[in-house]
């Protein structure tokens, strides 16, 4: 059985536990709960997002799927499929081993040159990436860039909530992302080029 969910994308309607087995959880949030699951057909780990069905499915989730779903690259967390249980939506991705960036530059102290632009290459690739499909990411930071947890980890930029497409949707505008990280253009409260903020 299936329903139409955002984008007139196909959502199969199933118990999670028929194709997926939980292994831990993984992060929570706003948006709800993280988990590490074994896909049972493949053996594969992946990272599944569950938000509560409900209010909490708003416009901010509809993009995320209609936008990441839409992005093959290997810079970026690869969208598996999105799944409806009784309770909630699930949102299937590709499982990155190696944590956040974040955690990384803080259990390091610091990167070397050499280790800084390994990183950096990998992310501006993603982005430029992202801005070639005419979608502006809007909360980039270190929390929202993992790693795969290979011996050279590939870095890979993840949680598109804010995310905006100039092909789907107006010119963005909104101040959105978090307050640390926002560019002074965003602040200003007008209308941005997604592209120019990084």
């Amino acid at each position: 059985m299936n329903t139409v969910g955002p984008g007139g994308m196909d959502i199969p309607i199933m118990h999670e536990s028929d194709r997926y087995e939980l292994v831990r959880d993984i992060g929570s949030g706003n948006f709800g709960v993280a988990r590490l699951m074994t896909d049972k057909h493949t053996n594969q780990r992946v990272a599944v997002k569950y938000i509560e069905r409900g209010d909490k499915i708003d416009e901010n989730v509809q993009r995320e799927i209609i936008n990441h779903r839409s992005l093959r690259h290997p810079n970026i967390v690869r969208f598996k499929e999105v799944i409806l249980t009784p309770t909630h939506l699930a949102i299937v991705m590709e499982y990155a081993s190696g944590g956040e960036l974040f955690e990384r530059i803080c259990n390091a102290g610091r990167f070397s040159e050499d280790e800084a632009r390994f990183f950096f290459q990998q992310l501006i690739s993603g982005v430029s990436y992202c801005h070639a499909m005419q979608i502006c990411h809007r909360d980039l930071k270190l929390e929202n860039t993992l790693l795969d947890g290979s011996p050279a980890p590939r870095l890979k930029i993840c949680d598109f909530g804010y995310s905006k497409s100039s092909v789907l949707h107006s010119q963005p505008k909104s101040t959105v992302g978090t307050p640390a990280y926002i560019a002074p253009e965003v602040l200003l409260k007008k209308e941005y080029d997604g592209k120019v903020i990084l």
